[in-house]
């Protein structure tokens, strides 16, 4: 009886002992890189305001480009949800040079879409410490990952407090995008179909079917710039 009682008594340790091995292997090979990642897509996604994305921990310009403050006064610049899908596919973007400087509000960069230019302003002033260039011969990672992939400037920014001042966040950010949304919706000119029948996801490309003079207008009413 006492020898049927110490096998199980040894059957039952192998066992937590093997439990144990098993539950460590689990959380260092899939418990923390999920983890790990969870938090990324946290940060890259953020949410979803009518039908376009606003990633966690990013101030918006009006102008529709984003910023995202690293360590050290450094930012990551790029353009926003709103402005990829209302150009559609980008076809080239022309980044300026590393060492030259950008002024919050005034051009800093182009990008093209149907062999029309369109230029972006900055959101922040500061000097351009590197550029993606990946972009140069992948111009599609704008449209595929627009806050992440898809960066186009990281940038010393000792102004960055008095910059942010001037750009949207949080609620402001999102009733923003909403009235941009809406702006957009109220023009008929506009192709803004919608992929969903409950009024979801707008379409890539929104503008595409636009002359040269409704292309000015678009660039003048939601990228704040001309055609000068």
């Amino acid at each position: 009886m006492s020898l049927t009682k110490g096998v199980e008594y040894l059957i039952a340790i192998a066992f937590m002992v093997g439990f144990i091995l098993f539950w460590k292997f689990v959380s260092q090979t899939r418990v923390q890189p999920v983890s790990a990642r969870v938090a990324d897509l946290a940060r890259e996604i953020g949410e979803t305001v009518g039908g376009f994305l606003l990633p966690g921990g990013a101030y918006f310009h009006p102008g529709h480009t984003w910023v995202r403050i690293d360590d050290n006064n450094i930012a990551t610049v790029g353009l926003d949800d709103f402005a990829q899908k209302l150009v559609g596919r980008i076809d080239a973007v022309h980044l300026p040079d590393v060492g030259s400087t950008v002024r919050q509000g005034e051009k800093a960069w182009s990008v093209e879409a149907d062999s029309r230019p369109i230029d972006m302003l900055s959101p922040v002033d500061g000097e351009i410490l590197s550029v993606n260039g990946k972009l140069t011969s992948s111009p599609e990672t704008l449209n595929a990952d627009p806050y992440g992939k898809g960066w186009l400037l990281r940038v010393r920014a000792p102004r960055i407090s008095a910059n942010v001042k001037n750009l949207l966040s949080g609620n402001l950010a999102r009733r923003w995008i909403e009235e941009a949304r809406e702006n957009l919706l109220s023009k008929g000119g506009y192709d803004v179909g919608l992929v969903y029948q409950d009024g979801g996801l707008p379409i890539d490309g929104m503008a595409r079917n636009l002359d040269q003079q409704g292309w000015d207008a678009i660039a003048k009413e939601f990228f704040l710039v001309s055609d000068e």
